[in-house]
């Protein structure tokens, strides 16, 4: 990475006070032999997913914290979630009428900056709100590319750190049509990106959502950069047995990657992802498909499908894995975890130079985000195929949609409960024709037949499919 003079916007902390900054630290702090999981910028939500009005729990790094919407300066914060009175969750509490965050154990009142404003309980003229200890410890936030960012480490790091965004995306802003997911895995950040560096496996895990087991082919992958910060490769051949062209892949330390493709059949397609270590065995996955598409038919049907129902296709595919990916991370961590990855992992092919590239950056830079930590026992299949709780609801669109989606169940039973009461009265009452009785009969029929329907889709964004598609005996394809 080149010390050179940045532009002000990689830096929007450093925008408001109009200072240029001209010294760049690489993510992951200053030493050069050990990467620090502190000193990242790292995504916690996606901004049209969070609520103004309302507080929003999340955990970083072992770190519970509580976002929300200063008013006054117009900005999103993320403060620690404990009140210094008596360690309270402030998630708890509410930003109160003059904007501030209330805790709610006993009232006190913090402005964005963290400082206490109030304490309701101390006497006329008391300062006890002025001590340091009566702050909230705030941490540094940024917007980019429709991402709320949040720095875990020193807020004197954050406003010379890169925000780890997909430079192209700001350097050629239009024709991009983007869908975005995001998911609660029960599996570690390390090892989504392991994953999801990893494009050998889509024919097979993916087989019957993205993937098809006849595009298997040789991968060929090649290391062309690679530092503390990351490194860049790419697939000269290209997935597909080699009819969509070369594939480039950036891995930005520690948890962003994409993959980057231009075909002649379908334009420019990148696949993003970033993974935010929550604690031991848990991450967010942000997932960003950004198409540039050759002919405006496909970019039109995107913009058509409704974002919730992308998502339940998009949980499908992360279910694809999810089980395996979960249990895997088990087995490496009884055979010695990364340290002795050459060992555990036997990676005879050149598809697996992501893969070994990744696991040789975390030795070579002790990187180990939850140092003395073991990962808690397995979960349950159930447990690893909810979709409510890791994903529906703390998304704005898929919460709606489902509580809409009930509304619709409860109004279509109704109306069907009351026309089939009452069809028997009409019958006596007005003695209607046999094509009138039997239209009446079809439409109750036709609304049980709905309300099953929308109960199948409803049921979609609690739990997935216990078996994957590439499971499904052939005939039922």
């Amino acid at each position: 990475m080149s010390n050179s003079i940045l532009k002000s916007e990689d830096f929007p902390l450093a925008v408001a006070s109009q200072t240029q900054v001209t010294e760049e630290i690489t993510a992951g702090g200053l030493d050069p032999d050990r990467f620090d999981w502190h000193e990242v910028w790292y995504p916690v939500h996606y901004i049209e997913d969070l609520d103004k009005s309302q507080l929003t729990r999340f955990t970083l790094l072992e770190q519970d914290i509580v976002l929300w919407w200063d008013n006054k300066e117009q900005m999103w914060r993320a403060f620690v979630d404990r009140c210094p009175h008596r360690l309270a969750p402030l998630s708890e509490g509410r930003i109160n009428a003059d904007g501030l965050l209330e805790c709610p154990y006993h009232g006190w009142a913090f402005s964005g900056t963290g400082k206490c404003d109030r304490i309701p309980q101390q006497e006329e003229g008391g300062k006890a709100e002025v001590s340091q200890r009566a702050c909230v410890t705030s941490l540094p936030t940024t917007v980019r590319q429709g991402l709320l960012f949040v720095y875990a480490g020193s807020s004197e790091n954050a406003v010379k750190t890169k925000v780890p965004v997909v430079d192209i995306l700001d350097e050629e802003k239009d024709g991009w049509i983007c869908l975005n997911t995001f998911r609660d895995l029960p599996y570690d950040a390390l090892t989504l990106m392991e994953n999801v560096l990893d494009s050998s496996h889509i024919p097979y895990t993916h087989h019957g959502t993205v993937g098809n087991r006849a595009n298997v082919s040789t991968v060929d992958l090649e290391i062309v950069e690679s530092g503390k910060w990351g490194f860049k490769g790419n697939w000269a051949a290209g997935p597909r047995k080699g009819t969509l062209g070369k594939q480039d892949t950036i891995f930005i330390a520690p948890g962003l990657m994409w993959h980057d493709l231009t075909s002649k059949q379908f334009g420019r397609t990148l696949t993003v992802v970033y993974a935010t270590p929550i604690r031991k065995g848990e991450c967010r996955l942000f997932a960003r498909f950004p198409f540039k598409f050759n002919s405006k038919l496909p970019g039109l049907f995107l913009k058509l499908t409704p974002r919730w129902y992308s998502h339940i296709g998009q949980n499908s595919v992360l279910e694809d894995d999810q089980i395996f990916l979960h249990h895997q991370e088990r087995y490496l961590e009884q055979s010695g975890g990364s340290a002795n990855f050459t060992k555990a992992f036997y990676l005879p092919t050149k598809a697996d130079m992501f893969v070994f590239q990744l696991r040789s950056w975390v030795n070579q830079y002790s990187v180990d985000p939850f140092p003395g930590r073991t990962l808690p026992p397995s979960l349950p299949k159930e447990a690893l195929l909810d979709r409510y709780h890791s994903h529906t609801q703390k998304c704005a669109s898929c919460s709606t949609a489902l509580i809409n989606l009930q509304r619709l169940r409860l109004g279509i039973a109704a109306v069907a409960a009351l026309a089939w009461v009452l069809l028997p009265l009409l019958t006596l009452i007005y003695k209607p024709d046999i094509i009138a009785l039997s239209f009446l009969s079809l439409a109750v029929i036709s609304s049980a037949g709905i309300w099953f329907g929308l109960g199948k889709l409803e049921r979609r964004f609690d739990r997935g499919r216990s078996v994957p598609p590439r499971n499904f005996p052939e005939r039922m394809r």
